[in-house]
């Protein structure tokens, strides 16, 4: 144990009423809804880097925060896990995410990176068997370090590809080990800055390969998780390939990958794609590539990815309204991508960061669910559509351009706009809010 949380209590529900800081007033894991758990149904974990990584830096400024467990070496990774295990054991969250540089010291070379991430892999499985939250999904960091600088997978060094395959691998190995329901790819320099440099094609068919190795290794090694792929479309990299649910699905689609890969969609990247959040979800629930969503938000007047804990239940409503439509969760959950500002200092801030965090999720997940319930909004939804359930829309489908040109001909086709009635449907969902 490092003490560092010391005098702040394991947080529990105590309903809207509380009057209590370290206290639940809307999260009560144990409530059900729909059927099932309200912590089975957000899946909720906390995000290794930011929580306990993160020094709290930003681009005009250096780290502000002192923890006790920065530094190099096994002792200070094995300090960080201890923290972190008394993080999850006072909010008591179902489950955690990690890239391997978060949970161990980087080594001279990739041998002593693997020893260094298999010891640590060994004394949080231990952590884990004595009762502590389960893997959501581990990854790889392969953006920070140097030797990353103009990509990984899009390399144009055979030898940092070579290196980035096999950092995955191991990652691949400590996600299966530890029992992780998911492993996740974040491409965060896979992309350009200038063309003048820059061979696309070739580009594109390294990431199609690479990606297609991480799957067969996956049924190889008889990982029973989903490989999701999390799209981004800029930062740090002028342009990235990654861009957007679509643009990762037409991807997939190229390589022949799009019934082995999903995405996790993140909050802050789909604003920064000119999306909204639920506009990504929706669009990947359409596509069948949904898989999990990390949760933060950006600040509207901020032009990057500022990962700030989610505060706005009417916006998290309408993304969670999405994934109960889509049916829920599977092996994906909420996983707070999210950092606290780099002025707040305390221990109790880390806390309160996550317990606000979760309570908005929860109020926003039970609006959503009881205004998926009601059924007013989906009846609206159809009747707009209803017209196509008649036979002779049908036809159109499977018909020609001829065929349709004389039943217009023939019916005096002259349709008038109907209107679309959103005023009405916002007030509507507001109503649940």
């Amino acid at each position: 144990m490092t003490g560092y949380f010391d005098g702040i209590p394991a947080i529990r529900y105590e309903g809207p009423e509380s009057d209590n800081d370290f206290a639940f007033r809307h999260y009560d894991p144990d409530a059900v809804i729909l059927g099932k758990r309200l912590e089975d149904h957000l899946r909720f974990s906390v995000a290794w880097w930011h929580s306990f990584a993160w020094p709290g830096g930003d681009p005009f400024g250096g780290p502000t925060f002192r923890r006790p467990w920065f530094g190099e070496g096994m002792a200070q990774a094995r300090a960080k896990a201890d923290a972190a295990f008394e993080l999850f054991l006072i909010l008591g969250q179902p489950f955690f995410c990690f890239h391997d540089a978060d949970i161990r010291p980087e080594g001279r070379d990739f041998a002593e990176n693997t020893r260094n991430l298999e010891a640590m892999v060994d004394y949080i499985g231990e952590k884990m068997a004595a009762g502590g939250p389960r893997l959501l999904w581990g990854t790889a960091n392969l953006f920070t370090h140097r030797r990353y600088m103009a990509g990984a997978a899009t390399n144009p060094d055979p030898d940092v590809f070579a290196f980035a395959a096999a950092t995955v691998k191991t990652c691949m190995d400590a996600t299966h080990r530890l029992g992780g329901q998911n492993y996740v790819l974040w491409g965060g320099r896979e992309g350009y800055e200038t063309l003048l440099n820059t061979d696309l094609a070739r580009e594109a068919e390294q990431a199609g390969r690479f990606l297609a190795m991480v799957v067969d290794y996956k049924h190889r090694i008889g990982f029973k998780g989903a490989i999701l792929v999390e799209p981004k479309p800029q930062e740090p990299s002028k342009h990235q390939y990654d861009h957007d649910v679509a643009t990762v699905y037409g991807f997939l689609r190229r390589f022949g990958l799009e019934g082995e890969v999903k995405v996790n969609i993140e909050q802050g990247h789909a604003i920064l794609a000119g999306h909204s959040f639920e506009h990504e979800i929706a669009l990947a629930a359409s596509l069948g590539i949904f898989g999990s969503i990390d949760m933060n938000r950006n600040d509207q007047q901020s032009g990057w990815d500022t990962d700030q804990f989610p505060n706005n239940v009417p916006e998290v409503m309408l993304a969670y309204y999405e994934i109960l439509r889509a049916g829920g969760f599977t092996t994906g959950g909420t996983n707070f991508d999210a950092k606290i500002r780099r002025q707040s200092l305390d221990p109790a801030d880390l806390v309160l960061a996550h317990v606000g965090a979760m309570d908005v999720c929860a109020r926003a997940f039970t609006a959503a669910a009881r205004l998926l319930q009601d059924g007013r909004l989906e009846a609206a939804r159809a009747a707009r559509y209803a017209g196509w359930d008649r036979p002779a829309a049908q036809a159109m489908l499977t018909g020609d351009l001829e065929a349709i040109a004389a039943r217009v001909l023939a019916e005096a086709i002259n349709p008038e706009p109907r209107s679309g009635a959103q005023e009405r449907l916002e007030n509507l969902v507001n109503r649940f809010v």
